[in-house]
């Protein structure tokens, strides 16, 4: 396994994981607290306020939408970076929160993160075609996820190739729920973690909640959920203690790290295999 080199000097690093040159750029990490930082209490204006986000790192006009839910719900907001196919990454993250509490871990830590990954992977040409999406309805069971996939035609479903949901990070290293992902996808993300040295550890959370990727799996399409929930952090979530002081900032931006890197190597990692030559006969 080569080492993953990625310089804190530059804005563009060049990575070298395992045998695929993989290229994302670093958004420094005063950017990445800021847009933590901006979360807003209320659930009407928290879609807004990402889609801005969105606006300013690049992402608008034909390439950043919303998807109207339900009419007593805030909309999802959708920011496409094309690829050079029509196979399809999708990066969610939940944008709602409960009334308990800022929401700041749950999960504007994972909403906040998605311009920055946007801006991470615009810096080079990708294969894939990227769909970043902040869900809404999550707490009210998975409203936004659930309605965006079914929405999918047979042909999108089926060029959906991975999903990759954040929720929960920062409150400690990076975790993985390891028992509802895809083994593929899994694996893909152990092998980035250590190539750029960074921390994973599995922590399943079965049978004390869900995730948007649930909705994905449903419909047999590839899926992860990336977090940072331990036993002894999971009372935070849902309580007055979910708030902006909750977070550590130092595993936040390490978590920002290794997703950037992940997704830029799923680029690669998820690219068909080259057909065979066939020989022939003299």
């Amino acid at each position: 396994m080569q080492k993953l080199l990625c310089s804190a000097a530059l804005a563009t690093v060049l990575c070298s994981l395992m045998a695929a040159q993989v290229e994302f750029r670093r958004v420094d990490r005063a950017v990445v607290e800021s847009r933590l930082k901006e979360y807003v209490a209320r659930n009407d204006q928290r879609e807004a306020e990402i889609k801005k986000l969105f606006a300013e790192s690049g992402c608008k006009d034909k390439y950043l939408s919303e998807q109207t839910v339900r009419s007593q719900l805030p909309p999802n907001v959708i920011c496409v970076l094309p690829g050079q196919s029509d196979e399809v990454i999708v990066v969610g993250a939940h944008t709602d929160k409960v009334p308990a509490g800022d929401g700041v871990v749950d999960d504007w830590s994972g909403a906040s993160l998605l311009p920055s990954l946007y801006q991470s992977l615009d810096a080079e040409p990708r294969r894939h075609t990227y769909v970043f999406v902040g869900f809404t309805g999550e707490e009210k069971g998975l409203v936004g996820s659930e309605y965006y996939v079914h929405h999918l035609g047979p042909e999108q479903r089926a060029k959906t190739v991975a999903m990759v949901n954040m929720d929960t990070l920062g409150v400690g290293p990076t975790k993985v729920w390891a028992s509802h992902a895809d083994k593929n996808l899994l694996r893909a993300l152990s092998q980035t973690a250590a190539s750029m040295k960074l921390p994973l550890s599995g922590v399943n959370v079965d049978g004390l909640g869900t995730a948007d990727s649930e909705s994905f799996a449903e419909v047999k399409i590839p899926r992860i959920t990336i977090h940072s929930i331990t036993q002894e952090t999971w009372p935070i979530l849902h309580s007055s203690r979910d708030r902006l002081s909750a977070v550590k900032m130092n595993d936040y931006y390490n978590s920002y790290l290794l997703i950037a890197g992940y997704l830029a190597y799923l680029d690669k990692y998820l690219a068909p295999p080259a057909p065979a030559v066939r020989k022939t006969e003299h």
